[in-house]
């Protein structure tokens, strides 16, 4: 017994080296129903009007005063940082007085596509598991790439947060320009291709050993034991399904670029570049779930403001400070809306791609002078979410609507046969 669970520890390891992270529910039928469950997944897929998502998220908020509207409706004046997207009006939905309930500022930030605590995932039956790796779980398996994390590593409370798997580990983002442009364009040398089917036998080859310990192992131990098992089985799962993934791609080549591979300037300068590829592996078919992260590292100074970010945002309401930020949000929405413009004018299969599209836009901060995380700034695009109206809803008491059943509501568009997500308490948009 000794032998065995020291050879299941050293391959635990290995398994490790491979990434794994994403943990499925495990059921014994899962594996012999793989192809069925994608093709069941695939049928779902094509008949439901919403195919694709993207989410948008800020590190510190937007300034409240200067992005809500005062009148609710079809009629809401076009506020300051709403300007940008006046020619995007009729294509989006902005909502006041969604959140998640939580409080803790820049600490909470990382729950803002979850509604879900990093430690207080193991309450939830999901996790801490975020729209976007939920929906790539189930309908991310037909593309190359189950879905695009992308942001920084640099800035307040360290890298982009915005992406977590169901079992609470962080998804890493792609920083810069020129590394989504390899991922998605420059297909692997021949020797490059060679290296990869080697690496894919090898993992094969030590998940199976995995496999095969930890199922003599689990006939010898408790019920507890048991249950740690059943966890790790998770995880093992889904390095299968990646391993899975990877070999089918490997050999077939990616599509070709409009124009050359990219320069990395800054996160500044980087931003509309970042918008552009991800609007071209969503026409590419690359992907269907993308999501992008503006952090703390978004620096003033490459937009002629000699200040922090951070430091701004505590602002002391101190009016030149404050119109600094607005001219640096106001960057952001701009992009934001010329993203929008841009998915509307490509096609995918004959159709515009903002018509297949969820495309969130918001912040799990809402108020960074005050640490504030109510009343996010949430808007919606794209597909069913056209309406052209400002609403605003109850923030407080028995009627207050989670920003969680917006999400439920956006995972039942995309063909997802589910009745909650993360705290949600219904359905909402």
């Amino acid at each position: 017994m000794l032998s065995s669970t020291s050879s299941f520890s050293r391959r635990h390891l290995a398994l490790q080296t491979l990434g794994a992270s994403l943990a499925l529910p495990w059921l014994s039928s899962i594996q012999a129903n793989d192809a069925e469950q994608l093709k069941l997944n695939e049928s779902n897929s094509s008949k439901t009007k919403l195919k694709r998502f993207v989410a948008i998220g800020n590190l510190l908020g937007f300034q409240q005063k200067s992005l809500f509207p005062k009148t609710s409706g079809k009629n809401y004046e076009t506020t300051t940082l709403l300007e940008p997207l006046k020619d995007n009006r009729e294509n989006m939905t902005v909502y006041k007085g969604l959140d998640h309930g939580l409080k803790g500022g820049h600490f909470t930030v990382h729950t803002f596509l979850s509604g879900v605590l990093h430690h207080q995932a193991q309450e939830m039956p999901d996790g801490n598991i975020t729209l976007d790796q939920f929906l790539a779980d189930s309908i991310g398996s037909d593309t190359r790439f189950p879905s695009l994390t992308v942001g920084s590593e640099d800035g307040i409370h360290g890298g982009c947060q915005i992406a977590w798997t169901r079992s609470g580990i962080r998804v890493p983002p792609i920083t810069e320009p020129s590394i989504l442009f390899n991922k998605l364009f420059v297909d692997d040398s021949a020797e490059g291709q060679k290296q990869k089917v080697r690496q894919n036998r090898l993992q094969a080859s030590i998940l199976d050993a995995i496999l095969d310990d930890a199922n003599r192992l689990s006939k010898a131990v408790n019920k507890e034991d048991r249950d740690k098992l059943d966890e790790y089985f998770t995880s093992v799962r889904d390095v299968e399904k990646r391993l899975a993934m990877r070999k089918k791609w490997t050999k077939q080549p990616k599509p070709k670029s409009p124009f050359k591979k990219p320069a990395d300037r800054n996160t500044v300068e980087d931003l509309p570049i970042f918008y552009e590829l991800i609007a071209l592996a969503l026409q590419t078919n690359s992907t269907k779930i993308a999501t992008l992260e503006i952090g703390g590292s978004f620096l003033p100074q490459n937009l002629g403001i000699k200040r922090s970010y951070h430091s701004m945002s505590h602002h002391g309401n101190d009016k030149e400070t404050i119109q600094n930020l607005i001219q640096l949000e106001l960057h952001q929405i701009k992009h934001f809306g010329n993203f929008i413009t841009r998915l509307k004018g490509m096609e995918n299969k004959g159709e515009s791609l903002l018509n297949s599209t969820a495309v969130l836009f918001g912040s799990g901060m809402g108020n960074a002078h005050s640490h504030t995380n109510s009343d996010l700034p949430i808007i919606l695009a794209g597909g069913d979410y056209k309406s052209g109206l400002f609403k605003q809803v109850p923030n407080k008491g028995q009627t207050k609507i989670p920003l969680c059943n917006l999400f439920l509501d956006i995972a039942q568009k995309m063909g997802q046969n589910i009745d909650s997500f993360g705290t949600s308490t219904g359905s909402f948009s």
